[in-house]
């Protein structure tokens, strides 16, 4: 579900791993202010840029 494009909305509540987080798979959460991936679907999660200014994959995806 976090690895297709259609399903991550603008405003979405989301987690997101960071790229300096991903061997401790640490987890972010925030609102999705800008949706980075162009392809429609990414095996390792979809990037998007949160209303904090964070960049990172979706995870998981709170609300929407």
């Amino acid at each position: 579900m976090n690895t297709q494009r259609k399903n991550i909305k603008l405003n979405a509540q989301v987690e997101i791993v960071k790229k300096q987080h991903q061997q401790s798979g640490e987890l972010t959460s925030g609102t999705v202010q800008k949706i980075l991936t162009k392809s429609a679907i990414h095996p390792h999660g979809i990037k998007v840029m949160l209303k904090s200014g964070e960049v990172g994959r979706v995870k998981t995806i709170i609300s929407t």
